[in-house]
């Protein structure tokens, strides 16, 4: 095993920069990784945990892993407002990359994670602070997607036979 090598305090600002990069370069596992550095010398930095939960989150379609991790994530947020609009990502993000990945059932999995994720976003838009509407958009998005796809749906009521005797 290798021991990991830790940043300088005076390193974390540009090191958030690569993270971001990388992120714009669609490589978020080594996104995640720099998330990761800083958190081993600065455990609280805001700006880091977000973007290491957006890097899990880019990571959904093919490392499911991620999901839990952004999910854990979600605690190391500092605000109920932040923590409510990333706990709806996760969800709307959960959903697309199942539909994605067209396993059966997605899509009623992907209806049950919409409406999760615009339940958080309506708990973030009754919280925000003033001026940010970001989860106002992000529920307009749950919400277009849903109203032009009906094959996204809720699962169906199951039809129960009577049981003999009843």
């Amino acid at each position: 095993m290798f021991e990991l090598k830790h940043l300088t305090p005076a390193g974390i600002p540009a090191a958030l920069e690569k993270a971001d990069q990388y992120r714009l370069l669609n490589q978020p596992w080594a996104a995640e990784s720099i998330c990761w550095d800083i958190a081993a010398v600065d455990p609280g930095n805001q700006p880091a945990l977000r973007t290491k939960l957006l890097a899990q989150t880019d990571q959904f379609a093919s490392d499911m892993g991620a999901v839990r991790r952004a999910r854990e994530a979600l605690a190391d947020l500092s605000a109920p407002y932040e923590r409510a609009y990333y706990a709806g990502l996760i969800c709307e993000r959960v959903a697309k990359a199942g539909l994605d990945q067209r396993a059966p059932g997605a899509r009623f999995a992907a209806y049950d994670e919409l409406r999760e994720a615009m339940d958080w976003y309506e708990k973030a838009e009754a919280i925000r602070p003033a001026g940010d509407d970001d989860a106002i958009l992000r529920w307009n998005t749950c919400a277009r997607l849903l109203n032009q796809s009906p094959h996204i749906a809720p699962r169906p009521e199951e039809v129960r036979e009577p049981a003999l005797g009843e």
